[in-house]
């Protein structure tokens, strides 16, 4: 199964092709933030994360509660590896 996993904005990378780089559980990608508002995506907010894009802007506690029930449900390991391998 492949869903959306939370993701911090650390940097953005390229602001002309919307780039950003993001950390899920330690681990740092580059995705693409196109199709959130111009003035959705900043550093410190987080998003929903799926394959390289981000889908949409959630809160922080909002993010740490879905990457619980991730962890819960055994699926956040297989979510961070399909993180891992999404190409920067």
């Amino acid at each position: 199964m492949c869903l959306a996993i939370p993701g911090k904005i650390v940097e953005i990378v390229d602001v002309d092709n919307r780039i950003a780089k993001v950390e899920v559980g330690g681990v740092k990608r580059n995705i693409n933030i196109g199709m959130l508002g111009e003035d959705e995506a900043r550093v410190g907010d987080y998003v929903l994360i799926h394959v390289g894009f981000a889908m949409s802007k959630v809160d922080e506690h909002e993010a740490h509660e879905t990457l619980r029930v991730l962890k819960e449900i055994g699926e956040f390991n297989l979510e961070l590896e399909q993180f891992k391998t999404t190409v920067d």
